[in-house]
């Protein structure tokens, strides 16, 4: 009987550890999946406050954006139900010519505004200016990382196209993202079907993969290595959100496009660590060009450089995007890849502070 009992202790003693570490694990993931992809994104009053610190010499045309209701907005109804919101600019000799800008990690599609002044004010393009999946205006439960986030953006590139087409010239876009927006863009990038009005991207400081951030922000933030946390919590976003961390990855995206893109990244990024920005480039097949900024932290390019960068995004934009299109002269409403987003309603934003 007495070897029985202890028998058993011997059986359920590790049966109890391994459910208890099991336990931690779980608690582990469910608190890693919360803390990177399920917290609020930044209102639109703390970035417009942002922008007008950061960057003085645009407080003139931000401010010409409220007094003269040039920056109006739209919401769609995506194919999977939710609505979706962005910001708009009408350039006044467009020709055709639209950019698409696309925000980062936990911000909103304000926080672009200095980039589509570029477009909009020194080139005089069209400028949409998304809000994606859970920020923003935008419905959605959880941030995708780039990832499912490309979908939306494949739904307002033919709605883009139908809101800026010129009756005279034939519609070309260029894809414009920073950080998790350069994630997004470069997660389009690869994916087939894509209009041929699209003709370049931009991708600013924007990572390998979904899987190689976190893994580097754990151990940068945590000290802690990726396994096991890192596969648990892969593993319950997909249970939850239909996506893991390993499939979410620009890398293989950017090595389909045989599209233009410019890559942009500091060399003192320690957010989206400035070595990812070598194996991108690597991996997409010409034509593509590199800037590497001298000292520029994670997201400051543009900041620390404003003539410089201006110079080179208009540059390689219009480089591109003034080659004859090998598509028919008449653009088609929804492009190769067809949308079923639907245009709902279009209004001049009554408070950008809210």
């Amino acid at each position: 009987m007495e070897n029985r009992t202890q028998m058993r202790k011997k059986i359920l003693f590790p049966l109890v550890v391994l459910a208890l570490l099991l336990a931690v694990l779980a608690g582990g993931a469910e608190y890693l999946l919360s803390y990177a992809i399920e917290q609020p994104a930044h209102s639109y009053a703390f970035r417009w406050e942002r922008l007008r610190g950061e960057y003085p010499a645009l407080h003139g045309w931000l401010d010409s954006l409220r007094t003269k209701h040039t920056l109006r907005d739209t919401t769609i109804t995506l194919s999977g139900g939710l609505r979706a919101h962005a910001f708009y600019l009408r350039g006044d000799s467009a020709c055709g010519r639209t950019a698409i800008c696309i925000h980062g990690y936990r911000d909103n599609a304000l926080g672009m505004l200095p980039i589509a002044h570029i477009y909009n004010k020194v080139m005089r393009m069209n400028v949409l200016l998304p809000d994606l999946h859970a920020h923003g205006k935008s419905e959605g439960d959880a941030i995708q990382m780039g990832w499912d986030d490309r979908k939306d953006i494949e739904e307002w590139i033919p709605i883009a196209e139908r809101m800026f087409r010129s009756p005279r010239h034939a519609s070309r876009i260029v894809l414009h993202g920073i950080s998790m927006g350069a994630a997004t863009t470069m997660s389009v990038s690869g994916d087939s079907g894509l209009p041929a009005y699209v003709r370049a991207f931009i991708e600013d400081c924007g990572y390998t993969s979904v899987w190689d951030e976190f893994a580097d922000q754990l151990h940068a933030q945590f000290s802690l290595p990726e396994f096991p946390l890192l596969p648990a919590a892969s593993a319950l976003c997909q249970l939850k959100y239909g996506w893991n961390f390993s499939e979410a990855s620009p890398l293989r995206q950017v090595a389909r496009c045989h599209r233009p893109m410019l890559f942009i990244h500091g060399d003192n990024d320690d957010f989206v660590p400035s070595w990812m920005v070598h194996p991108l480039y690597k991996a997409k097949p010409q034509p593509k060009a590199l800037w590497v900024t001298r000292g520029c932290r994670h997201a400051q390019s543009y900041r620390d450089y404003p003539a410089e960068y201006t110079a080179k995004v208009r540059a390689f934009v219009e480089r591109y995007l003034n080659v004859p299109s090998t598509s028919p002269k008449k653009s088609s409403a929804t492009g190769q890849m067809g949308s079923k987003g639907r245009e709902s309603s279009e209004t001049a934003p009554e408070n950008l502070m809210q």
